[in-house]
């Protein structure tokens, strides 16, 4: 009797109003992922532990099952306790941030990384990408506040601490990503678009300054002379990605010829688009932008249905910054961009990056069920 109640509360209260078309996306999105990972990691696991096992994708296959309760479990709860849980999560994640140029893992010369002893390597900025938009959200869609410019000074106070912890690691591709996703809000919101323009050009002034009078961002003015210049050398990684996609073709070399994830360290992470495209083609990354294009499509179009501004800012945030991660990672794989080391939501391998997206699922499919409208 216990068991049926549970079951109809969890009918009426879940699943009968999950948008369902969303819910169906995201799973094919980290099935693919895990199977990419099967494909991409075995070769990898085996060199570098001299045997012929699944290592990496046990792992990743662990990191999406918890991926996936979380998801649920976000997904489940009343939007008032989401965004109250969304506060405390900030905390804790900002905090866990603050600590890593003090207790940080540094790995070639970036210090992003915390491992504690009870808890696996990860990367704070990852797990608090999505409360940063949640946070901002609610401050833009303030009833408290009726200046609109002074709510968009509260939510840059609120990033501008996070970007120089960013700046700090160093870390511009992530600091990216923020402040684009900062503008995205703020576009929303009704900003004055003569304002907007002239934020978007402070943060290209300020990125051009680290580059070019910073010496500890000298990398990427090396990485930027070398997609511009590839006789320049320093380009190793992108070249090799460039030509796995070209050598893959339009069907691709089939599973497990491709030798990109062999011959680039943690192209699995970095450039798995390019080792994607090597082994099943160009056709392949087609179909995967269309399933990109329509989820964010989906997400986009239930905007028409939502009144509340704070939903509204949340639903748009949490999509934009998948879809901007998707398109920095296919422009870094194809050479449109230098490299950022940026991951591909619900695809690349690595814990933080999985949680970070599921928890970005997880806040959509909360925030777009049916009975969020009522």
């Amino acid at each position: 009797m216990i068991k049926d109640n549970l079951f109809q509360k969890f009918y009426f209260e879940w699943w009968r109003n999950i948008d369902k078309t969303i819910l169906f996306i995201i799973l094919l999105l980290f099935v693919l992922g895990l199977f990419f990972s099967l494909v991409s990691t075995s070769l990898v696991a085996s060199d570098r532990l001299n045997t012929n096992n699944y290592l990496f994708f046990f792992k990743h296959l662990v990191f999406i099952s918890l991926g996936l309760g979380i998801l649920f479990f976000l997904s489940y709860l009343n939007a008032e306790k989401l965004f109250i849980l969304s506060k405390f999560l900030f905390l804790i994640c900002l905090i866990s941030l603050v600590l890593v140029p003090f207790i940080g893992v540094e790995v070639k010369g970036s210090k992003r990384w915390l491992d504690f002893l009870f808890l696996p390597r990860f990367q704070p900025i990852e797990i608090l990408k999505p409360f940063i938009i949640v946070m901002v959200a609610l401050i833009l869609s303030s009833k408290n506040k009726s200046n609109l410019y002074l709510k968009y000074f509260l939510s840059f106070l609120l990033i501008f601490p996070i970007i120089i912890l960013l700046i700090s690691q160093p870390d511009v591709g992530q600091t990216i990503l923020i402040f684009l996703t900062w503008l995205a809000l703020i576009f929303v919101s009704g900003i004055n678009l003569f304002l907007f323009f002239v934020l978007f050009g402070f943060m290209i002034l300020i990125i051009l300054y680290l580059i070019f009078f910073v010496s500890k961002f000298e990398y990427i003015l090396i990485r930027i002379t070398s997609f511009f210049d590839p006789s320049s050398g320093n380009n190793y990684q992108s070249e090799k990605a460039s030509e796995a996609i070209i050598n893959g073709g339009f069907f691709g070399k089939g599973i497990g010829e491709g030798v990109l994830k062999n011959k680039v360290p943690e192209a699995h992470t970095d450039y798995i688009i390019s080792v994607i495209s090597e082994e099943f083609g160009v056709v392949m990354i087609f179909v995967l932008l269309v399933i990109f294009l329509f989820f964010i499509y989906h997400i986009f179009k239930k905007l028409y249905f939502i009144k509340d501004d704070k939903v509204k800012l949340i639903v748009v945030g949490s999509g934009v910054i998948i879809f901007l991660q998707f398109l920095i990672h296919i422009g870094v794989n194809i050479r449109m961009f230098p490299t950022t080391g940026m991951t591909l939501p619900f695809l690349s391998y690595g814990g933080s990056s999985i949680i970070s997206t599921s928890i970005l699922s997880g806040i959509i499919l909360n925030l777009t069920k049916k009975n969020i409208f009522r």
